[in-house]
């Protein structure tokens, strides 16, 4: 089978591979807006930008179905952008450079853009084909989902004009989601104070590697590793025991909404230290790699020897820093009560890197609950403040509640029985999704979340199952024209 006939429908992935040769990081868009704005004019469309960068493109009913009332279809246009550790790879710059592996498509080296590139491909295949029937759409791009979801919030009432909107951001086929997690970001500054480190000392570089990583939301329930926390494990493993161990620096972790899947930390400790560092790192990956041995088949915890440095961080504040963030809770704090398997509340320890003059530390909160993602936020604010921090939580974004009234679920349940002669199934989802924010601007929009699906989202590991996308297709197209 050619590449050609896999990639169907053919227009969505010729619209996904130029979205793809575009540079889209979160909050550096320009680049795709300008393409979209671009986009919607060639093809004589009523295009708007509004003054945050969001791009909404209105294309008529078809004739005979201007009495259907007007549809929203919503993606975001920005991408998370993780890399190998060996890839040279610009995001600013390089396209995405893609390949089949069997029924799915993948990056080299890089996270794919499925997120949520394949739904503006979708929308874009929408617009530009002239003889598909529906009614009034318009097909809304927001900008900066994954980093703050600033475009959804700084959109002013207005831009959206429909009675339903479908957000097509959602990661598996055959899953109708209706309700998601609100969340928060908290983030720590811990000072450096540097003292000179005593002469005698083996300097030393702990590295942990090769974890799967993945959504902080999504994936949290999966029993993956994160590397900040094994690598604080190991160094508050030292402490414990007594060792006079330095920190010099620490690099651990990436974005704020990506389970961490590799990092390091320079440290030094008396020469006499030096075989007994290696033999306990040793010893750890050992338990480690037992402990997760289902999920994370690649982890590494190494010891290599580093260069020397005069000074290193206040030993006495180090240590309180580490075991402050040793404590920091990481994982599910509890499960809904309602719907069984959904993750209620959660956090992430996302990042820890030195940053000049100070240790700054990214954590995310998620919870369907108010109450429960902000008491969540206090545990890890709390924690971080005993070890010495300035600690701040932002306004974070609100989640979004299941509308049991819901005739656009009722007419999408409708559709994909129709369709394919099953049942779809019907949940939440413990990440955030920009429906919440477009339920609080927009209270009469109907709303519901659907989209091909993905694997390994936010990582370098991200791929998108081929065949879902000619599904999806299919499901949109014959609810378009079944909506009342």
């Amino acid at each position: 089978m050619t590449h050609e006939e896999l990639l169907q429908p053919q227009a969505v992935f010729d619209c996904f591979a130029q979205i793809n040769r575009i540079p889209r990081p979160s909050k550096r868009e320009e680049k795709i807006i300008d393409f979209l704005r671009k986009f919607g004019e060639g093809l004589g469309l009523e295009t708007k930008v509004d003054d945050v960068g969001n791009v909404v493109i209105r294309k008529p009913a078809a004739a005979g179905f201007e009495h259907l009332p007007t549809v929203i279809l919503q993606s975001h246009m920005d991408m998370v952008c993780e890399k190998e550790a060996d890839k040279v790879f610009d995001f600013d710059n390089d396209p995405i450079e893609t390949y089949i592996d069997g029924e799915w498509l993948r990056a080299r080296g890089t996270t794919l853009g499925a997120d949520d590139g394949i739904g503006m491909a979708i929308e874009m295949a929408i617009l530009q084909d002239n003889g598909l029937k529906h009614g009034p759409i318009e097909c809304v791009f927001t900008r900066d989902e994954e980093t703050g979801l600033t475009g959804a919030a700084g959109m002013k009432s207005g831009f959206m004009t429909g009675r339903y909107l479908i957000n097509l951001d959602s990661e598996d086929e055959g899953q109708i989601f209706v309700s998601c997690a609100g969340g928060v970001r908290t983030e720590a500054w811990f000072p450096i104070v540097e003292e000179f480190i005593p002469r005698g000392y083996y300097f030393f570089k702990a590295s942990v590697g090769g974890l799967t990583g993945g959504h902080s939301g999504d994936d949290i329930n999966k029993r993956r590793a994160n590397a900040n926390k094994i690598l604080l494990r190991f160094l508050c493993a030292e402490l414990e025991k007594g060792v006079d161990l330095r920190l010099v620096n620490i690099h651990s972790g990436g974005l704020h909404n990506a389970i961490p899947r590799d990092g390091y930390a320079i440290c030094a400790v008396p020469m006499e230290s030096k075989e007994t560092i290696a033999v306990d790192a040793n010893v750890m990956l050992a338990a480690i790699q037992e402990e997760f041995r289902n999920t994370e088949p690649g982890l590494t915890l190494s010891i290599d020897t580093a260069p020397a440095e005069p000074t290193a961080m206040k030993r006495d504040d180090a240590e309180r820093m580490l075991k402050s963030l040793f404590v920091v809770h990481n994982g599910i704090l509890e499960m809904d009560q309602d719907m069984e398997g959904l993750v209620q509340t959660s956090s992430n320890l996302a990042s820890i890197h030195t940053e000049g003059r100070y240790v700054k530390v990214t954590t995310s909160q998620r919870s369907s609950l108010t109450s429960a993602r902000d008491h969540m936020a206090a545990m890890v604010r709390t924690a971080l403040q005993l070890g010495g921090a300035r600690v701040d939580t932002n306004e974070g974004y609100p989640g979004w509640k299941l509308n049991p009234d819901s005739k656009l679920l009722k007419a999408t349940k409708d559709s994909y029985v129709r369709v394919f002669n099953k049942e779809p199934k019907i949940l939440a989802i413990h990440a955030g999704l920009e429906c919440g924010l477009f339920s609080e601007k927009y209270p009469e929009i109907d709303m519901i979340s659907f989209g091909p699906t993905l694997r390994g989202v936010h990582s370098p590991d991200e791929k998108l199952h081929i065949p879902s996308v000619k599904m999806v297709w299919d499901h949109l197209l014959d609810l378009l024209v079944h909506i009342e």
